[in-house]
């Protein structure tokens, strides 16, 4: 029965806002809605509450990728029923969590007078102090009011302090506010074509693209006092954000979405043609390449680029098996997989982040590589250029048939005299060609069904004969830096870049390949620049 009556107020809570999730308008003050990411949502709880906060896997739904980015999929401004339903009762998880006599003393701040009756300044005190975190903004004193009578009115019904500030918790944890970045903007009298975030709004779209997460209190604090506004003052926390070990988190956040590492949930191997791709080998190969990217870019200040070439990495025994390499297997502490730095030697090759498992098994079929999937996906991931869908009456036989060509090469060389399918693949398999090396369980190999593999090709009119080749190529590619940072803008913003705003980013990119591709530097260039913090008016208008 308990529970039962915690459920109706939470439910109760949900319905404040599960109409009105559009763009708004009052007066001159434009509202836009970001749907948070799982990965956020866990951030948030965690910075908020502790990290022993259990929060579901499912708690979010990953969203919907649109142009290469789940961030530009995230501007969802409605939810179904179903979502609501996970919604709060996420949120009645979490908020019986933190009111748990174990974390009372460490979450709550205050004790009540009696454990069976209100205290309305034990209650507002703790809603008053975790509300602005959750919300990313001040609360009214009428929300904190209308948060405070839920507690009041569930402790009269169930006779428990704890179980009413629980149900005003998971009110909160149902808000629009909290499950959806608020963006509020007003027109910018020198560009009428652009609208300008608030401080608020500005606080909270710097701290998700450099931290995945909310704006902590020194943040909000900087918004309050109008001083992020100021170029001094959002210079100064653009610094601190940067210098903060959150930064990982945005990191993995940022290269997980690029990377589409979220398709590591449906993978497919097949385990009887490959055993060495044992079930924790997916969990290792996205988090080896993470590792790798973190450590690259953040410890050693390492030139993005440079991910493409680098020998340096880090394994586990379950991957060192999968790559072949001899790996002392340390003593596991606590069940942990122990991560082992590990430098492939030269002339191995395996050389850089194409050479990962993350990019050559994600990339193929469950028992077969596939030359088309990866060259697509260097070109989409790294080059950032749009390879449209193959016709729908495409015949696939040529491909298929390894009875009279044995090789990958010859197949698709046959399967190339289809002219509905020779234009794309010509961008597409020459490229991925050269990964041909690899098997789909990213084993390497030289021969294929007893014929010698052959790996050469081109790009850009500079030839190759190896994987390793085609990455020293790409490393000095240009597009590989201007992929990069429209990327960077595009997840940090959630939208795309005007035309006006693809001419500095140009200009951007053009001066990280003179100075380093550093991702330090990428940030703060992007968190700096004023356009940063707009919406195009435009595209308020499309949303509506």
């Amino acid at each position: 029965m308990l529970r039962v009556l915690r459920w109706s107020v939470l439910v109760a809570g949900a319905g404040v806002w599960a109409g009105v999730l559009v763009g708004a308008q009052a007066m001159d003050t434009i509202y836009t809605y970001v749907r948070l990411s799982p990965t956020q949502y866990q951030h948030v709880i965690h910075d908020i509450f502790g990290r022993d906060i259990v929060v579901p896997a499912n708690a979010v739904e990953p969203g919907v990728r649109d142009r290469g980015l789940l961030a530009l999929g995230g501007r969802k401004l409605a939810l179904s029923g179903a979502e609501l339903e996970r919604y709060n009762l996420v949120a009645w998880q979490i908020a019986a969590q933190v009111v748990d006599p174990a974390r009372r003393a460490t979450l709550i701040g205050c004790t009540p007078a009696a454990a069976d009756a209100p205290d309305e300044a034990c209650a507002a005190g703790f809603l008053g102090r975790v509300g602005p975190l959750l919300l990313r903004r001040p609360l009214t004193d009428d929300e904190l009011r209308r948060y405070v009578d839920t507690a009041r009115a569930a402790t009269e019904a169930l006779d428990d302090f704890y179980a009413g500030l629980e149900a005003a918790l998971g009110r909160m944890l149902v808000a629009a506010d909290f499950l959806f970045r608020t963006e509020s903007s007003t027109p910018d009298p020198a560009a009428p074509e652009r609208l300008r975030l608030d401080a608020y709004s500005r606080a909270a779209r710097l701290s998700f693209l450099l931290w995945d997460s909310s704006p902590d209190a020194e943040l909000l604090a900087a918004a309050g006092s109008r001083a992020l506004m100021t170029e001094a003052g959002l210079r100064e926390q653009v610094d601190r954000l940067l210098a903060s070990p959150r930064l990982e988190r945005g990191v993995r956040a940022f290269f997980s979405d690029m990377y589409e590492f979220d398709k590591f949930e449906t993978l497919l191997i097949d385990s009887e043609t490959f055993p060495e791709f044992i079930p924790s080998v997916e969990a290792d190969a996205r988090e080896q390449t993470l590792r790798t990217i973190a450590d690259h870019l953040l410890n050693r200040n390492g030139d993005y680029r440079d991910l493409l070439v680098t020998r340096d990495t880090f394994l586990t025994p379950a991957l060192a098996a999968l790559y072949a390499v001899p790996l002392a297997r340390s003593q596991e502490l606590g069940g942990a997989v122990p991560w082992t730095p590990y430098r492939f030697p030269d002339g191995t090759p395996y050389m850089g982040v194409l050479s990962h498992v993350s990019f050559l098994s994600l990339h193929g079929h469950p028992g077969a590589s596939s030359p088309t999937l990866r060259g697509k996906a260097l070109r989409e991931k790294f080059l950032c250029q749009t390879i449209p869908p193959p016709p729908a009456d495409v015949d696939f036989s040529a491909i298929e048939d390894s009875s009279t060509h044995r090789t990958v090469r010859e197949r698709l060389d046959a399967h190339r005299t289809n002219r509905a399918c020779a234009s794309c693949h010509r961008m597409m398999d020459p490229i991925g060609l050269a990964f041909e090396g690899f098997d789909a369980a990213s084993r390497h190999r030289t021969t294929e069904n007893g014929a010698p593999i052959d790996t050469s090709g081109e790009l850009n009119g500079q030839t190759f004969t190896t994987a390793s080749e085609l990455a020293v190529i790409l490393r000095n590619e240009p597009a590989v830096t201007s992929c990069v940072v429209d990327r960077a803008f595009s997840y940090g913003t959630q939208r795309m870049p005007t035309k006006e705003e693809r001419g500095w980013l140009t200009a951007l990119a053009t001066d990280l390949r003179g100075s380093g591709v550093t991702w330090r530097a990428l940030m703060r260039r992007l968190a700096l620049e004023p356009d940063f913090h707009t919406i195009p008016a435009a595209d308020v208008r499309a949303e509506r």
